[in-house]
């Protein structure tokens, strides 16, 4: 995979290589505003319009009766550059795609047309908005105070983008597109292998619970509270733990004089972590290596697996399994939220299947296997995910230099 990213990398220079020195424009001599206005028919349905930040796209935000539509409208049409006043210094600016044509927007969301298709591509401005050197100028064209921050249609137009002859731009979109199409088919691959992963993890498990004999965690991995004394001098680093199964993270220091009443555990590497107003969602960890000297509050339940039994690794995919989330989900009674609380000897109650230690670690090895090709991946998915906005940026910043 990573020749395959390395490859894309070389396509990606060439991208940026075959173009020459382009003069400049002002948007204003490519761009003219839309103003079609909207005639509602109270009966029908509209689609409304939102911008993703940073080039991610325009989207429909859904749809609304004409009767609920209370103010003045604009139509927009496909292929409209389209940026939202408010966001478009954060890359909320693209293309009306075309199964947003006849959507309706308000006046936060201006849209534009070309005015000459013989000189410019829509495709052209469709990568070039898309690029972090366009969000620059958007940002320039912006002004106001804090949370008040609007782009400026006038001084947006006036901005100079550096514009190639009609086929260097044809052939630059050509380039562009087949990245696009590479990187995505690319995330297609990982997507699949993953989810393969995750099919054959779950396929083991399965084998390796069945028929084993159940056991209370009482006994396999019993509760384990380390009070810590608080000195109102000293400062105590908390431990969270993500929903999800997503693992832990780090909480800034609690001083010892805001303790107060609060009572805080010492969470030791290796423990079996449940957040006790999450755990319903799959807030359950296992604390690791780099979580040494942290601490939880009561809100944390802190389990040690009876080594002769268990293993922490293998309770934790149990929990996070469909069979181990509606476990939890019955010993966490109540309604949403922090009112859904794991109790203590609920949670102590539940039967967990124990195979032989064997079968558990050899799981626990194929699991370890995941992991890596999961951090592998996400380390060649985050390249994926650089390289095209990287291309675009070297593209635009030199104005085809």
């Amino acid at each position: 995979m990573s020749k395959q990213v390395s490859t894309k990398a070389s396509k990606a220079a060439k991208v940026s290589k075959t173009v020459k020195a382009w003069p400049k424009v002002a948007l204003g001599e490519l761009l003219c505003r839309s103003n079609e206005q909207a005639v509602i028919d109270a009966t029908a349905e509209y689609h409304e319009v939102t911008i993703k930040l940073w080039g991610k796209g325009v989207i429909s935000r859904g749809k609304v009766f004409g009767s609920d539509v209370v103010s003045a409208r604009r139509v927009v049409r496909t292929n409209q550059v389209i940026l939202s006043k408010i966001d478009a210094r954060n890359g909320a600016i693209g293309l009306v795609p075309p199964e947003l044509d006849g959507a309706i927007v308000s006046n936060d969301f201006p849209s534009f047309e070309l005015r000459d298709a013989s000189r410019c591509s829509v495709e052209f401005i469709g990568w070039l908005v898309r690029s972090a050197p366009f969000i620059e100028l958007c940002k320039a064209a912006s002004e106001g105070t804090t949370n008040r921050v609007r782009i400026k249609e006038e001084r947006f137009l006036e901005q100079q983008v550096a514009l190639p002859p009609l086929a260097e731009q044809q052939a630059l979109v050509a380039r562009l597109d087949a990245l696009a199409e590479k990187t995505r088919q690319l995330d297609v691959h990982l997507d699949a292998a993953l989810h393969n992963a995750e099919r054959l993890l779950a396929l083991r498990f399965h084998e390796a619970i069945a028929n084993a004999p159940l056991r209370p965690m009482a006994e396999v991995a019993p509760l384990v509270r380390r009070e810590q004394a608080i000195d109102f001098k000293d400062s105590y680093p908390e431990l969270g733990i993500r929903s999800f199964g997503k693992g832990t993270f780090h909480k800034p220091s609690l001083a010892g004089g805001d303790v107060g009443s609060k009572r805080l555990y010492r969470i030791e590497p290796g423990d079996l972590l449940f957040s006790n107003v999450f755990a319903w969602e799959g807030a359950i960890a296992i604390a690791q290596p780099e979580d040494i000297g942290r601490f939880g509050s009561h809100r944390f339940i802190t389990c040690q697996a009876n080594t002769e039994l268990t293993n922490a690794e293998f309770l934790r995919y149990y929990f996070l399994s469909d069979e181990g989330m509606l476990k939890i989900n019955e010993a966490s009674p109540g309604g949403a939220g922090r009112n859904r609380t794991l109790g203590l000897q609920k949670l102590m109650a539940i039967d967990v299947p124990i195979p032989p230690l064997t079968t558990q670690q050899a799981f626990n090895r194929l699991q370890a296997t995941v992991a890596a090709l999961k951090a592998k991946h996400a380390a060649i998915g985050q390249a994926n995910a650089a390289l095209l906005p990287a291309t675009l940026e070297r593209v635009f910043t030199t104005g085809g230099g």
